[in-house]
């Protein structure tokens, strides 16, 4: 099994305060290969008779370079944002990063600028308040 980030409980929190269910801790993926994703949630919409799907891959950046720490999580996700659609093409993934990771980087506009075109899909979260601040969908 994987290792657990140290934001793994507080995302989760965050994602059952919004109404989702947690169904995977952590979420395989693929057959093959040993790949895990950090969490899967599903979320009944009853306006529209549907279940919403998410795949949740939490990142704590904790090198010197955050730059490092984006490119590295940018290249994980599109990995297993591969591997989902084949695996569950409903499920959308997102990167959640705290705030404080999420702040400083995306306040440059080549950033912002870059994560838009590899359309990347983002959840911010409040560590202390244990609440999501944001969803940043492509």
């Amino acid at each position: 099994m994987p290792r657990r980030d140290r934001y793994h409980d507080v995302v989760r929190n965050a994602l059952i305060k919004e109404g989702w269910t947690i169904v995977h801790d952590p979420m395989k993926l693929g057959q093959k290969v040993r790949l895990y994703v950090d969490l899967g949630a599903d979320r009944l919409i009853i306006a529209e008779r549907r279940t919403e799907r998410i795949a949740v891959e939490i990142k704590v950046f904790g090198s010197i370079s955050p730059i490092t720490e984006l490119q590295k999580s940018v290249g994980q996700y599109l990995l297993y944002r591969s591997l989902l659609k084949k695996q569950e093409p409903e499920r959308q993934i997102f990167l959640a990063l705290s705030q404080d990771a999420y702040s400083p980087l995306f306040s440059q506009s080549e950033i912002a600028d870059y994560i838009a075109e590899l359309d990347v899909n983002i959840l911010v979260f409040d560590p202390e308040a244990e609440e999501i601040s944001q969803w940043l969908k492509s």
